[in-house]
C-alpha cells in the first residue's frame, strides 16, 4: 500500500441534529487499503460519524473522497466509490436474495438497463463469499436475522466500491460467521479496498489495522490497533472497565469487574 494514499479526509467536520451538536471538530484521515474500526461508549457519535462519511447527513466542514469533495460528486459517482451497510438496513421482504444483492450493481448500470454477464458474475461471487448462495431463490422475509445480515453484506460487496462503510456488521452473526466476516474484510483490504466499521465488540475491533476511539462526539485517539497508546485510549473511554491484553498473538479486551 502507498502510505500517502488517503481514501477519506475530514477537515473541521461538525454535525448537528435537531439543533443539537453531535460531532465536534473532527479532523482525521483514513489510509486507503486499510481496515479502520471505530469504537467508543454508547452515545459517542460512532454511527453519526459513519453516516457523515457516507454523505447521509448534513455537515459543516470539508469531507474529501480520494481528494474530491464528497458532496460535489454526482450521486452515481459517489455510489460507485462508497458502499454502505447500516444498522437495521431495510429491504423488501418479498424480494428474492438474488435480486437484493443485484441492487448493489445499480450504481454501475444505465437507467433501466438489464444486468449484464459481469453483474451476474459479481453477484454470484458476493453470495458465495458470504455463504448465502444456497438461498439465492428464497425471499428475504424467509431468512433469519443472521442470514439476512449476510445477504445485506453481499449486497454491499457487490458494489465493488473502493470504500466500504459498515455500521455494526456483526449484528445477529454467530461466532463462526463473525470469523468469516473478518476473513472477508482481510480479503477486501488485500484488494486495496478501504474498510471502515463501527463495532461494539472491542475484541473484534482490535483485529483491524487502525482504530478510531470516540467519546462525546469527538475523536480522542486514532492509531494502530497494536499500539499501546490505542489500548490506553480504549480503556479510558470505557472508564477502565475493560483491559486489553495479548493472547496467542492477538489482542483481547477483558471485562474488569468493580471491586
Amino acid at each position: 500500500m502507498n502510505p500517502q494514499k488517503i481514501a477519506l479526509r475530514l477537515d473541521d467536520l461538525h454535525v448537528s441534529l435537531a439543533g443539537h451538536g453531535v460531532l465536534h471538530c473532527i479532523e482525521m484521515s483514513f489510509a486507503a487499503g486499510r481496515w479502520t474500526s471505530i469504537v467508543g461508549p454508547n452515545g459517542a457519535g460512532k454511527s453519526t460519524l459513519l453516516k457523515a462519511l457516507a454523505g447521509l447527513l448534513p455537515t459543516t466542514g470539508l469531507l474529501f473522497l480520494f481528494d474530491q469533495a464528497l458532496m460535489a460528486m454526482d450521486r452515481k459517482q459517489r455510489a460507485q466509490q462508497l458502499s454502505w451497510l447500516g444498522q437495521n438496513e431495510s429491504a423488501s421482504d418479498d424480494l428474492c436474495v438474488w435480486d437484493v444483492v443485484m441492487l448493489g450493481r445499480m450504481p454501475h448500470q444505465d437507467w433501466l438497463a438489464a444486468p449484464d454477464a459481469h453483474d451476474h458474475a459479481v453477484v454470484e461471487t458476493a453470495l458465495k463469499a458470504t455463504q448465502a448462495w444456497d438461498w439465492r431463490e428464497r425471499s428475504l422475509g424467509q431468512l433469519s436475522g443472521g442470514e439476512r445480515q449476510r445477504v445485506l453484506l453481499a449486497r454491499a460487496m457487490a458494489v465493488q466500491a473502493k470504500v466500504m462503510l459498515m455500521d455494526e456488521p456483526l449484528a445477529n452473526l454467530d461466532p463462526p460467521h463473525q470469523v468469516d466476516w473478518l476473513e472477508q474484510v482481510r480479503c477486501l483490504t488485500s484488494q486495496n479496498t478501504t474498510v471502515i466499521s463501527v463495532l461494539h465488540e472491542v475484541g473484534m475491533a482490535l483485529h483491524a489495522d487502525d482504530m478510531v476511539v470516540m467519546q462525546a462526539g469527538r475523536v480522542v485517539h486514532q492509531g494502530a490497533c497494536a499500539d499501546a497508546a490505542t489500548h490506553r485510549a480504549v480503556e479510558a473511554v470505557f472508564d477502565k472497565r475493560i483491559a486489553i491484553h495479548p493472547l496467542d498473538g492477538q489482542w483481547v479486551a477483558v471485562p474488569k469487574l468493580s471491586s
